[in-house]
């Protein structure tokens, strides 16, 4: 049985392409400092090889759901290499059942990334 969980209304506007988003200041990889850097690089290496590239890079070549965490390096570590952790290969699900676990997810929290 499923949890239930809270319905969101739908957008008003219907006609708008551009999804609205709140704007907040990133760091851009060529300006971080070292603590960032590891903390970018360091969840990165936990995740499966696909998820190397991002689909939606930022002006920094990575991904702007990292990007939105760069004002706090081991917020940004710890947030990522969660999801990192919970692909691990040596887990007893396939990597068939993690995504399917992480899309049902996405979906149910009206994630579209």
């Amino acid at each position: 049985m499923y949890a239930s969980h809270a319905k969101f209304p739908e957008p008003q506007d219907k006609t708008r392409t551009i999804p609205i988003m709140t704007w907040i200041r990133t760091i851009p990889m060529s300006e971080a400092d070292e603590k960032l850097r590891w903390a970018v690089e360091a969840q990165r290496g936990l995740y499966p090889k696909e998820y190397g590239d991002p689909v939606h890079p930022d002006e920094s070549g990575g991904s702007s759901i990292v990007g939105a965490h760069t004002l706090l390096p081991e917020a940004l570590y710890h947030s990522f290499a969660t999801f990192g952790a919970l692909m691990a290969p040596d887990l007893p699900l396939t990597r068939r059942q993690h995504e399917m676990i992480t899309t049902m997810v996405s979906v149910t929290n009206r994630c579209r990334y």
